[in-house]
């Protein structure tokens, strides 16, 4: 956007200046060649003039001949030394004293015969075409931009491409070496929670702390592995409240190893869409307020009205950092954060199933 916005500015100043140059040297050719009809002109005349000196014509008509003789585009009008039109195709107002003058967007000349040949003191033309040249003008330089700014955009669009490929590169690498990592970590984690449910004889507080490390990697390969499978499951009728209430149990041994304090209120609310991205969601949006929640704090959950409220009483997040926190692997906080996916997950699937 910053470079299209860039061209754009640039191409409309070169396009003004552009026209605004073309419509003085347009008015600067116009006010020449009006002068050169009009000397055309005042030259015939002279002539006739001179011819009529030399033999006198009893049948010559003045104002027949001043109406033939234009061979100009421009309208004309001839007057007399008293500013008096002896033949004039012209209504407005002339001012005499000018030899160039503009009212609105047309034109005047005003030449003078001082020996008055024929009676004609001033010969005066119009250009009235003018505006009709500038549209055309206008219309001409802004669809040669809009096809400059086109060509320029696709340009750029490649260009742009070109040189993000390398980053594009970086990301998908990345994204193959946590894929990679991700399938070692599964084999492990299926053995430990299987061995856990199994064990016998042993202290509670190590089986909770068992527990909670092996949910943790659980959630954590949950979540990378949902942001790099690309399939897309059949979407089912659930109720949000039960879907919540199976996850936050899941979490339980989690809160109580922070001794996290829970409220909730949650009423049935049907919801379309694959249980496994539902359950990605919310675990999300439930281990981030774990992860980011103090010993002792209050964890805040509510269902009303078709909107879903996860609130935590924990560290907060600047204000300048809450623009990139949905960023794929952006972490706003290094010291407790994970890989930077949650919330990139939680809007993605937000947008896949249209949730606000």
């Amino acid at each position: 956007m910053l470079y299209l916005i860039s061209v754009f500015v640039l191409l409309t100043i070169i396009g003004y200046l552009f026209f605004e140059n073309t419509q003085t040297s347009l008015k600067s050719a116009t006010k020449f060649e009006m002068m050169y009809q009009a000397r055309n002109l005042k030259s015939d005349i002279v002539m006739k003039a001179m011819k009529s000196d030399n033999k006198v014509d009893k049948d010559f008509n003045l104002i027949h001949y001043l109406k033939t003789l234009k061979h100009c585009r421009f309208p004309v009008g001839y007057y007399d030394k008293n500013q008096t039109a002896i033949y004039s195709e012209l209504d407005e107002v002339i001012d005499f004293e000018k030899d160039f003058f503009e009212r609105g967007m047309e034109f005047f000349t005003v030449t003078r015969d001082l020996s008055q040949h024929l009676g004609v003191h001033y010969i005066v033309l119009k250009e009235k075409d003018f505006s009709l040249a500038v549209g055309a003008l206008r219309i001409k330089i802004i669809g040669y931009l809009i096809l400059s700014f086109i060509l320029m955009g696709v340009v750029g669009y490649f260009l742009g491409r070109l040189f993000l490929k390398p980053v594009r590169e970086q990301i998908e690498s990345l994204d193959k070496f946590i894929s990679d990592t991700t399938h070692e970590l599964n084999t492990p984690i299926s053995a430990i929670l299987m061995t856990i449910q199994s064990l016998r004889n042993v202290e509670d507080k190590k089986m909770k702390r068992l527990e909670v490390s092996a949910k943790r990697l659980s959630l954590m390969y949950s979540s990378l592995t949902y942001r790099l499978e690309s399939g897309i499951a059949p979407s089912q009728e659930l109720c949000l409240a039960e879907i919540l209430q199976e996850r936050i149990d899941f979490m339980s041994e989690l809160m109580e190893s922070k001794r996290l304090h829970l409220e909730m209120k949650l009423s049935k609310t049907p919801i379309k869409m694959p249980q496994d991205s539902l359950d990605r969601l919310i675990d999300n949006l439930l281990s981030n307020a774990i992860k980011y929640s103090d010993i002792g704090d209050t964890i805040s959950i509510r269902l009303e009205k078709h909107i879903l409220e996860v609130q935590d009483t924990g560290i907060g997040i600047e204000r300048q950092k809450q623009e990139d926190i949905f960023r794929r692997y952006y972490r706003a906080n290094d010291e407790r954060g994970g890989f930077g996916i949650g919330l990139n997950i939680v809007l993605s699937i937000c947008k896949k199933y249209k949730i606000n």
